[in-house]
């Protein structure tokens, strides 16, 4: 049995498939697992809690991983420990999220593309057909993560505190959320996942997008992002498309492209979950070995 997850910092989804790409159970949901901001008592205690996982943990034999937080070398290898403990017959693979991006949203798998994330939380990375690059390490939720499910949460909460919401949308806001100032700060700061709490806040966006106000707020943050991390790849853009997984991205789609003209890059492809794309990737790459 082949494992394979795509893991953000809210959500975590797994399929097992044969090496014929046949998937042999329903898909499984987990809460997420990012490794750079959750302990490894805390990760271990995620993966057991489903007993899916556990029922299956000895017929495991590869397990590849892509998930938020994996992108730097501790953090990749306390998952990785953690996997291989729970799956002991298995081969482990843990990557960065961008690179299960990669997989799912070019056309091939030797086509150069510059490919994004939006999601809880969001990056952006060059992928020249055969190796990942990016200029721009990422420091997390707290500095970084633009035009993320966090970072709008984040601007959402802002904007009604500073009372620069019209009054029909503070209106339902104050309907769909506690908004109290000690809830907020006890999920902010006294509970795991801020990150993630912010995040919850994103789907308010979408559920009133008839609003010129969150047509702004959508596209201001993506210019932040755009800015600030597509350019970063200027040269390239010039010959390459930008991809974009993720959910933020993909029910963005429409202010995305209206800012890209902005900027001048061609938009390619979007994809809401980057999983599905990785089984024929990794199920005709171990037909090969």
């Amino acid at each position: 049995m082949i494992l394979l997850v795509d893991s953000g910092s809210t959500k975590c989804d797994w399929i097992a498939v044969d090496k014929d790409g046949n998937q042999l159970l329903d898909k499984l949901r987990t809460k997420g697992l990012n490794p750079a901001i959750l302990s490894e008592k805390k990760l271990k205690k995620t993966i057991k809690k489903s007993k899916e996982l556990s029922a299956h943990r000895h017929t495991v034999t590869h397990v590849f991983f892509y998930g938020a937080g994996c992108g730097t070398e501790n953090p990749r290898l306390l998952l990785k420990g953690v996997l291989e403990e729970f799956f002991p017959n298995a081969e482990v693979d843990v990557n960065e999220d961008t690179l299960a991006a990669v997989y799912a949203t070019v056309n091939d798998k030797t086509e150069a593309a510059v490919v994004c994330i939006q999601g809880t939380g969001s990056n952006c990375s060059y992928y020249d057909g055969n190796t990942l690059h990016q200029r721009v390490k990422s420091l997390g939720y707290t500095l970084m993560d633009d035009a993320s499910g966090n970072y709008y949460g984040k601007q959402l909460i802002r904007d009604y505190y500073f009372n620069r919401m019209p009054t029909p949308i503070r209106v339902a806001f104050e309907d769909k959320y506690n908004l109290d100032s000690d809830y907020i700060k006890y999920n902010l700061y006294k509970q795991p996942n801020p990150n993630a709490y912010l995040a919850s806040f994103a789907e308010f966006m979408f559920l009133n997008k008839d609003s010129d106000y969150i047509v702004e707020m959508i596209k201001d943050g993506f210019r932040v992002f755009a800015r600030n991390m597509i350019m970063q790849y200027e040269e390239e853009l010039k010959t390459v498309p930008v991809h974009f997984a993720g959910s933020i991205a993909f029910f963005s789609e429409e202010e995305i492209r209206e800012v890209a003209k902005e900027f001048g890059f061609t938009v390619g492809n979007f994809t809401r979950r980057p999983i599905e794309g990785l089984v024929k990737f990794h199920t005709e790459a171990l037909k090969i070995e």
